[in-house]
This record gives C-alpha cells, sequence and structure tokens, in this order.
C-alpha cells in the first residue's frame, strides 16, 4: 500500500507518523477548564470528534463521544470500529472538503489517557528477552522454563498505575537483599530499568466459563499501542520466588497516547518465527498475526541529549497478542472490554536490539556508555526514557507517539 493523499497538508509528508493510512485515535485536552475528548491524529493535527459527533458529521447510532475515553466505541464492535474508520477515511481524503474548524494543533493539547483499563495483564513471551535473562540467572541449559515452548507465560498487573506518556514516573521503594546478607533493608529500588513492548488494547468480551480462538482473540483486538513496563529488578530478584513478580512492577507501566487500530497495521502483518516444539491446537495461528513494527528507545540525563540505545522489532516476539489472549481465555477466564495485554519484553538477538537496561548492561556488569559521556547501568533519578516505534510503508509510515517517562526521586516512606 502507498501514502494515501490527504487535505491535511501535513498528513502527506513523508517524516509523519500520522498520515491518512494512520488515523489513531486519542484523547486530549485544550485547557483545564474544558473536557477532554477524544480526537483522531492527522499529520500535525487532531480531529476533534466530540465536536464532530454534535454536528452530524460522525455518526455511529449512538453517542460515543461525549466521554473522554474510547471504551464507549469499543464496546460497540468491529463493524462500527470499520464503520468509523471509512467514514474518517472519507472525511480526510485529498478531494473531500476541508474542515478546518474541526482540528487543532497536536502542539497546542495535552494528550491524557486514551482508553480507561479494566485490566492489565503483562507477558513474558520474547524468546531472545527469555533467554537472556535465564542465561543470567540459570545458565544457558537452563535459561527457558520448561513451559516456555508450550504456552505465553503471564502475570496479572495493575490497572491503577498505567499512566500516558509524559507521566512522571516515582522511583519505587521496597525490601532488597544482599547475597551475604542475613537480613533484607528496605528503601528505594537501586535497580530500575524499563521494558520495552506492545501494548494490544481489547475491545471484546467472553463471559466466565467461555474459552476464545486464536482467531477471535485478533477479532476481539481494537488496537495497539507502545508499552513500557517498568522494573524495579532488585526488588524482584528478592520477591518474585515462587509467584513472580509483585511489587517490583506494580508502580508504573506507561502507554504512548495514540492507540493504533489493527486495520491501520494490517499491509504489515508477519508469522511468528518457526515452533521449536508443536504448538496444542488452541495455540496455534490460523494466520499471521505479528506485526513489522521498528522500535526503538533512547535514554536522556537530565538537562542533555538523548542517546538512542536499542532498536528492535515487534516481529521478534514468539507468541503474538492473539495467542496470549486466548491462552488468557482457556481456563474460562473472562476478558473484558478495555483489558490490556502486554507482549513482554521485546529483544533482538544482537544487543544493540536488545529491550531491557537488565539485558544491554547484562546485568549492571557491562555499563552503557551514552553520546553525551555519562554512564549506565540502571536508570538515575531524572533520567527521562524514550520508546518510540513504526511500521514503515512505501512512502509512509504508522507511529504511536512517543512513550516518555521521567524518573522523579522516590518520596519518604509513609510514618
Amino acid at each position: 500500500m502507498t501514502l494515501r493523499r490527504s487535505w491535511v497538508e501535513s498528513a502527506n509528508s513523508a517524516d509523519t507518523t500520522f498520515p491518512l493510512n494512520n488515523l489513531p485515535y486519542g484523547v486530549f485536552s485544550t485547557d483545564p477548564e474544558t473536557m477532554p475528548r477524544c480526537g483522531v491524529a492527522i499529520g500535525g493535527m487532531i480531529f476533534d470528534l466530540h465536536k464532530a459527533e454534535g454536528d452530524g458529521l460522525i455518526d455511529l447510532g449512538t453517542p460515543v463521544f461525549d466521554v473522554p475515553y474510547w471504551n464507549g466505541v469499543m464496546d460497540l464492535g468491529p463493524e462500527a470500529w470499520a464503520a468509523l474508520r471509512a467514514r474518517l477515511t472519507e472525511l480526510f481524503a485529498e478531494d473531500a472538503e476541508a474542515l478546518p474548524g474541526y482540528l487543532l494543533a497536536q502542539a497546542n493539547v495535552t494528550m491524557l489517557m486514551p482508553f480507561k483499563v479494566a485490566e492489565f495483564t503483562d507477558f513474558y513471551a520474547g524468546k531472545h528477552h527469555a533467554m537472556n535473562v535465564g542465561t543470567m540467572f540459570r545458565g544457558p541449559e537452563n535459561a527457558l522454563p520448561p513451559n516456555w515452548l508450550h504456552i505465553p507465560i503471564g502475570y496479572n498487573g495493575r490497572a491503577s498505575t498505567v499512566v500516558v506518556s509524559g507521566t512522571d514516573i516515582v522511583r519505587p521503594k521496597g525490601q532488597t537483599k544482599a547475597a551475604d546478607a542475613e537480613m533484607p533493608t528496605f528503601g528505594p529500588c537501586k535497580w530500575l530499568d524499563i521494558e520495552l513492548e506492545m501494548g494490544a488494547i481489547i475491545g471484546g468480551s467472553n463471559a466466565i466459563g467461555d474459552t476464545v480462538t486464536v482467531q477471535q482473540a485478533d477479532d476481539m483486538i481494537f488496537g495497539y499501542v507502545l508499552l513500557n513496563d517498568w522494573s524495579a529488578r532488585d526488588i524482584q530478584a528478592w520477591e518474585y520466588q515462587p509467584l513472580g513478580p509483585f511489587q517490583a512492577k506494580a508502580f508504573a507501566t506507561t502507554i504512548s497516547p495514540w492507540i493504533v487500530t489493527k486495520a491501520a497495521l494490517e499491509p504489515f502483518r508477519t508469522s511468528t518465527p518457526a515452533r521449536e516444539k508443536e504448538l496444542l491446537p488452541h495455540l496455534v495461528e490460523p494466520g499471521p498475526m505479528l506485526y513489522d513494527i521498528d522500535l526503538a528507545v533512547t535514554l536522556a540525563p537530565k538537562g542533555k541529549t538523548a542517546t538512542t540505545i536499542a532498536r528492535t522489532n515487534y516481529n521478534q516476539m514468539y507468541y503474538s497478542a492473539a495467542q496470549q489472549l486466548a491462552h488468557h481465555a482457556t481456563s474460562g477466564c473472562a476478558m473484558n472490554v478495555g483489558d490490556l495485554i502486554g507482549s513482554g519484553t521485546i529483544s533482538g538477538p544482537e544487543k544493540s536490539e536488545r529491550g531491557s537496561l537488565l539485558e544491554l548492561t547484562w546485568g549492571g556488569k557491562e555499563p552503557l556508555t551514552l553520546d553525551t559521556g555519562d554512564t549506565r547501568t540502571f536508570i538515575e533519578d531524572d533520567d527521562t526514557l524514550t520508546l518510540t516505534g513504526a511500521a514503515k510503508g512505501d512512502g509512509y509510515q504508522i507511529g504511536f507517539g512517543a512513550c516518555t517517562g521521567t524518573i522523579r526521586e522516590a518520596k519518604p516512606f509513609a510514618k
């Protein structure tokens, strides 16, 4: 597919990640006194859907843009999703009537959470990441748990601490224990890390007790965001046995502000890698369900320029989001509109493709040297970490906006 041209001139640039081919969904605010509202990114602008619905330009059969979140649209199902995208494509086409009164410059608004997160589940479904981490802690012979090649491993996270890009992240506190210490100590995390992930937003549901096929799971996915599941590695090392991550992952998860739909990503579908062990039938994909999306991470110390510390691609995942969702429901677990599924850390085979500092510095033993001359093993206070991603087409690209967070010092413990 090539670039679809629009009457919004900034959408026709090869540099924008928001061409007419994309049309991602977000929520924005113009000032503290005005109600936030839903919008669509087109070039450097945002189309005000609350105003457009009120004036009759958009009609999905029931009002859905009178609230500042996308859950109502998700709840209408795939036919409505397709109808909305078709209508927006019609409104923004190059030969359509220009509607400047509905556009606002992205530079002049504040982006907010695009949807209400019902539940958050994070997976551990990237093989290179799992091999790297497993090798560090258990050696290469035992890097992957026995179940890893048969099911996508995951754990339930915290919906309450999912935040939108640009939100500061307070350094977490918790118990840690040195290898030679008799007792643990309590204090701020010292090994603070990122996890470069994609997030799948669920727009459908299944009743408790029901299961879904991989195809049905793919049909239930409304769209995707970039996702950074911040991780306190020293807290995690002490607490995770035998039940896995808890407080080390509960303090913050950052997502990008724009939901990119499956329709926009359709030209970039690709297959998961060849299976090392045959999957059971309920997890076999009926077709390509991953996406070819270039990803990058930058780190910027306070007041200094950013250094790109990793580049990889979403196509490195061993399990797709559809497989993860189908597995999640295999027990009869009810999945709901607004559920968020994290892919797990996305790493590639090369050192430069590792999606966490834990891997990039090999547990802190191999410090990174930034372009500024600073070195890092893990994240320091006032560092800013940014995830970016885009699928690259013929003369256009499909992006998500930045997924950014700045670390602030730990707060005093409550007394």
